[in-house]
């Protein structure tokens, strides 16, 4: 009877302190993975720089192109009505100022 107390006893010390030391083993499924991240990092790192560069270039070689400049609008009475002079002058604050001579 003794023999079972102790035996009990330290069945329960063991269970105890068991879960609390023994966690599982962090699993590993491949033992490459840093290995594959990095080198998938350094692939998408090139992607991105030729990329960039390939928009820069073809950037460049569209608005470099020759493109028509149209003349002016005929000045149309309806565009410019004014009924009431603004705080800051004739014009509006996003209008080329015109000098009329």
């Amino acid at each position: 009877m003794a023999m079972s107390m102790v035996r009990s006893a330290a069945l329960r010390t063991a269970l105890r302190s068991g879960s609390r030391s023994s966690a599982p083993p962090k699993r590993s499924f491949s033992s490459s993975a840093a290995h594959d991240d990095a080198h998938e990092t350094a692939k998408w790192e090139k992607i991105t720089y030729l990329g960039i560069a390939s928009c820069t270039i073809f950037a460049f070689v569209v608005l470099s192109k020759p493109h028509p400049h149209y003349d002016e609008p005929p000045p149309y009475p309806y565009l410019h009505i004014r009924n009431k002079e603004f705080p800051w002058g004739p014009n509006g604050l996003f209008e080329k100022k015109h000098e009329h001579h």
